[in-house]
C-alpha cells in the first residue's frame, strides 16, 4: 500500500530541522514540503484555499479563520514563540517618551490588525503600560488573511501609494508595531525590551506563543489518528533540537537560539513545551485579548481549537 504524502510547508528553524533534514521520519506518511519565501502568504493561501495538507500557521490567523468555520484544524505543536516588547518602534527624536503618549495618535501595524505579534505588542502597551487601545488609532499596511473579518472602528488602512515608514519619518504616525522600519534614528518605544520580555517571564509566566501547525480537516476525517502522528513527528524533531540547546552545541546560534536558551535559564524548562495543559494559561490570555481587542466577538474554548486526539499530549 503506497504511503500517504502530504503538501506541507514550514519555514525552516531549529525546532524542524530534523524532519525537513529527515533525520526524523513520520509514521505511516511522508512530509513533501514546499518552500514559501515569505511564510505568511502560505498562512493566507492556507486560510483562502486550502492549498496544503499541513501547514504552519500564525496563532491569531488561526483563532480568526477557526472563527469563520475554516476547515483545517490544529495540533498543539508550537513552532515559535517569543516576546514583542521590542516590535514597537518609534523615532526619539518626536515628541513620544513613553507607551502612552500614543493614545490620541495613530501606531502603524505591519500588514494587518489579526496578526499575531500585533496582538501580543497591544496587550503589552495595555497590560504593562497601561495604554487604553482604543484611544488609538491603528493604521495597516495590509489587508487580513481572514476575508470576512471586519476590523473595529479604530483600524484603518494606510492610505494608498504610502508605507508605514514613510508616515513614521513624516510624523503622521506616533509609532508602528512590526519590522524595523527603514528610518534614520528608530528605535524600540520600550526600553531594553530583551530585559523587558524575560522579566515579564519572571514575574507572571508571559511567554507568547506565534505559531502552530493545522491540518485539513478532510484529512482528519478520513484518517484521525493522523493528528497524533504530526503532532509525534514534530515533537521528536522539537526534542533533537531542545537538546542541542541545553547541552549548548549549536554552532553559530542565531538570536533566536540565544533567546531559548535565556528562556531556558529563566524557567529551568523547555522552552519550547508542545501540548495544551502546559500551555493552556497562555492560549488563554491570548483569547482575552483576542476579545478585548475585537478579533473575536467571543472566547474560543481551547481544547475545541485542537484535534480531538491531540487533547492530553505534551512534550
Amino acid at each position: 500500500m503506497a504511503v500517504p504524502h502530504l503538501r506541507t510547508v514550514t519555514r525552516s528553524q531549529g525546532a524542524n530541522e530534523a524532519l525537513k533534514a529527515r533525520v526524523v521520519t513520520p509514521q505511516g506518511f511522508r512530509f513533501d514540503f514546499e518552500e514559501v519565501p515569505v511564510l505568511v502568504h502560505a498562512f493566507r493561501r492556507m486560510v483562502r484555499g486550502l492549498e496544503f495538507d499541513v501547514s504552519e500557521m500564525a496563532l491569531t490567523t488561526y483563532l480568526v479563520a477557526k472563527a469563520h468555520g475554516a476547515s483545517f484544524t490544529a495540533v498543539p505543536a508550537f513552532l515559535v514563540r517569543g516576546f514583542h516588547h521590542g516590535a514597537i518602534f518609534h523615532d526619539p527624536a518626536s515628541d513620544i517618551r513613553s507607551p502612552k503618549d500614543l493614545e490620541g495618535r495613530k501606531v502603524g501595524v505591519s500588514r494587518g490588525y489579526t496578526v499575531t505579534t500585533g496582538v501580543w505588542a497591544r496587550a503589552v502597551l495595555q497590560k504593562e503600560h497601561g495604554v487604553d487601545l482604543d484611544k488609538v488609532t491603528w493604521v495597516l499596511s495590509g489587508d487580513e488573511h481572514v476575508a470576512a473579518y471586519r476590523p473595529p472602528a479604530n483600524v484603518v488602512p494606510m492610505p494608498s501609494g504610502d508605507s508605514l515608514d514613510r508616515m513614521l519619518a513624516r510624523g503622521e504616525l506616533a509609532a508602528v508595531i512590526g519590522p524595523k522600519p527603514d528610518v534614520p534614528s528608530v528605535a524600540p518605544l520600550i526600553a531594553d525590551p530583551r530585559e523587558a520580555g524575560l522579566t515579564a517571564l519572571r514575574e507572571r509566566g508571559f511567554y507568547p506563543i506565534n505559531h502552530l501547525i493545522v491540518i485539513r480537516d478532510e484529512l482528519l476525517q478520513a484518517r484521525p489518528e493522523l493528528a497524533t502522528d504530526v503532532f509525534d513527528a514534530f515533537a521528536r524533531a522539537k526534542q533533537l533540537y531542545v537538546e542541542l540547546l541545553r547541552d549548548g552545541s549549536i554552532e553559530s546560534p542565531s538570536a533566536t537560539d540565544v533567546m531559548y536558551r535565556q528562556v531556558m535559564e529563566v524557567t529551568g524548562a523547555d522552552p519550547l513545551p508542545y501540548g495544551i495543559e502546559p500551555n493552556r494559561a497562555v492560549l488563554e490570555e491570548l483569547v482575552r485579548h483576542a476579545v478585548d481587542q475585537r478579533i473575536l466577538e467571543r472566547p474560543l474554548d481551547v481544547d475545541e481549537l485542537f484535534a480531538e486526539t491531540t487533547r492530553t499530549l505534551s512534550v
